[in-house]
């Protein structure tokens, strides 16, 4: 019966002067946190934002967005994440299907926002004076309004908007108390808000008394997104589960340097963790780590083991029905893991294609139901009643299961197993995409007459997307120019790794395309805009012998592009912890991204001169010991 803000407010009651929210060398206790958003919620009103009315949210992670979602929810609003690293023409979509009234975003972002929309009114949080004390205003929003409306992949090419209400996500809430316990601790929030799982890192801990780590972006990294999220196991593209940016290069230091205790991302980002050996004391630290997002890999899981003595939970659930539906503590004895049983009020039913139950060990599809099922998609009736059926099950007659296209199997002891996928939505990195939009968005290229999309994992472990195109013209154009088409038209996850030109798709004898008959990627470099020069000098050929090995191409010339050879977020993060290991220097994971070649990163080491382990060490150790004398002070200037 209750709103995730007037939760928050209550915990705001119990610990007024605990820390709430720390971002960088900012940070502002439950009191001052509560009071900036009371504030902003009466500017929000006095713009006439009231229940159900949709607001947009285009901001840097910083504690100005702590203070926007929280004072959106307070003026009685539900919010709208807008990635501000989103294509244009994405966010143009977002902005007018969602019909925003407000956007909320920052000085530094408003000035290259430039999408004009009629009628918007937009707040620079940064610009607002947060001078005097704010009672919360008394509006009367109910459980059964809208919380937040995040946009997730579409097979139609387009993203839709899933409606999720207070009710939903404080019932998530309830089963995350289960799950997780109700002891604060401090979590390190890497997820961006464009992530329905960030609901669980900067909502479930705040209205539980927790100390919020926001992981900063990093302006030279592309957005990613995880984490992030909803497989969720199903995370999703086009909100993207995944993360902040930069995050793979400090989130081990942040971990060390404020005591985290709570950590969740993809099993992906973990892989990263696990491969870099400085990385593992502060996985030794953490309590529990939370994975989802994606299948976690019984091998992962074994490695985590080895290395943690807290608590591993796999986690599944689609946006569709708030966050995480299932989850499965790690255990010892687990080979392939499962994703375990519902959480609180949540039903998994796996049904055959009659809608009947299907026996023990036979596979079916994933159906949800419960109170995390969701109002549905934005402006969509048709697909909303798709894919929200009732519940033949249940004796209300508004219960609704959410089908999720997923292969599931119900084991002997009750747990349930995921199998695959029965369409052609797909999972990269945590990110859940849709195969039709990216084909619907490359079909627009002059130069592409037929394409296919499709995620291939010749090597274990490592899924990527490949695109098939059979060209309009010829010369047929490189896979630099189909990139670079690609940005401006979908979020970096959604960009395929490699692309393949063939004189015609393979058919099967009904004439549809046989997707089973596409060749292998041969690993050859792919066309791109700059001739093939090959290495010469040594610390040359060490990078360009990383970058094949994991980028799987037999030759990298010197300047070529990391990211125009298939490379992307993650991959930065394993050849950052390559190259560190092969050239013996400390390279930051920004860097890879400032000199993407081979001949650019080369000459950036060459101007630097190398700094050892010992002294990075060192000097983080000097920064901590900086940090914790400003909390110190603080703490007594406040007492």
């Amino acid at each position: 019966d209750k709103c995730v803000h007037q939760l928050f407010e209550e915990q705001v009651e119990r610990t007024p002067d605990a820390m709430a929210v720390i971002c960088e060398e900012e940070q502002l206790t439950y009191r001052e946190l509560n009071e900036r958003a009371n504030q902003l919620a009466h500017e929000l009103l006095a713009l006439g934002v009231g229940p159900e009315t949709r607001v947009g949210i285009c901001v840097k992670r910083s504690l100005e967005m702590m203070v926007g979602l929280l004072g959106i929810h307070k003026a009685g609003g539900c919010y709208v994440p807008l990635d501000p690293k989103y294509p244009r023409e994405r966010l143009e979509f977002m902005l007018e299907d969602a019909q925003m009234p407000v956007l909320l975003t920052q000085d530094k972002l408003q000035a290259g926002f430039k999408i004009e929309t009629p009628n918007l009114k937009v707040i620079c949080l940064d610009g607002l004076r947060f001078n005097q004390r704010a009672a919360a205003p008394r509006i009367a929003v109910k459980p059964e309004n809208l919380a937040y409306v995040i946009y997730t992949s579409g097979s139609t090419g387009r993203p839709k908007g899933v409606m999720v209400t207070h009710r939903n996500v404080v019932n998530f809430f309830a089963g995350m108390d289960r799950v997780l316990g109700v002891e604060p601790g401090i979590w390190l929030a890497v997820t961006s808000i464009s992530f329905d799982i960030s609901v669980l890192e900067l909502f479930w801990t705040l209205t539980r008394g927790f100390k919020v780590i926001l992981q900063p972006d990093d302006d030279h990294v592309p957005a990613s997104t995880p984490h992030g999220p909803s497989m969720d196991q199903t995370g999703d593209a086009s909100n993207p589960p995944l993360p902040a940016n930069g995050w793979g290069r400090s989130v081990p230091e942040q971990i060390l340097r404020h005591g985290v205790t709570h950590l969740q991302c993809t099993p992906s980002l973990a892989k990263t963790f696990v491969l870099a050996p400085e990385s593992l004391a502060a996985m030794r630290r953490l309590q529990k780590l939370l994975l989802g997002g994606e299948a976690l890999p019984g091998s992962l899981a074994k490695r985590l083991r080895e290395i943690m003595s807290g608590k591993i939970i796999n986690m599944y659930g689609p946006t569709e029905t708030t966050v995480w539906s299932a989850v499965h503590r790690v255990e010892e004895t687990d080979n392939i893991i499962p994703i375990g049983r519902p959480i609180a009020n949540t039903e998994i039913y796996i049904l055959d294609k009659n809608l009947q139950p299907a026996p023990i060990h036979v596979a079916g599809e994933i159906f949800i139901g419960g109170e995390g099922v969701t109002r549905g998609y934005l402006n969509r009736l048709e697909l909303t009643a798709e894919k929200f059926i009732r519940n033949p099950f249940s004796a209300d007659p508004s219960a609704r299961l959410y089908r999720t296209g997923d292969l599931g199997r119900f084991r002997a002891d009750g747990t349930i197993e995921f199998l695959d996928r029965i369409d052609n939505q797909v999972k990269i990195r945590g990110h859940r995409i849709e195969l039709g939009e990216i084909e619907l968005a490359f079909s627009r290229h002059p130069a592409v007459r037929e394409i296919v999309v499709v995620a291939r994992e010749d090597t274990p472990g490592d899924k990527r997307l490949v695109a098939y195109v059979v060209a309009a013209s010829d010369p047929k154009p490189t896979a630099a120019e189909l990139r670079r088409f690609a940005q401006d038209k979908l979020p970096e996850p959604m960009t395929p790794s490699a692309f393949v030109f063939l004189d015609a798709l393979p058919l099967t004898p009904n004439g549809k395309v046989n997707r089973k008959a596409l060749p292998v990627p041969e690993g050859r470099r792919p066309e791109l805009e700059t001739a093939y020069l090959a290495p010469h000098t040594g610390q040359e050929k060490i990078i360009a012998k990383v970058w094949q090995e994991l980028l799987g191409v037999e030759a990298v010339g010197l300047n070529d592009n990391f990211f125009d050879l298939g490379g992307n977020s993650l991959l930065v993060v394993q050849a950052q912890a390559r190259l560190r290991e092969a050239l013996g220097r400390d390279l930051p994971v920004v860097k890879l991204f400032q000199y993407p070649s081979v001949k650019a990163l080369a000459g950036f080491l060459g101007e630097h001169e190398p700094v050892s382990l010992a002294k990075i060490h060192d000097r983080g150790r000097r920064k901590q010991a900086a940090f914790n004398g400003r909390q110190k002070y603080n703490h007594e200037v406040m007492s």
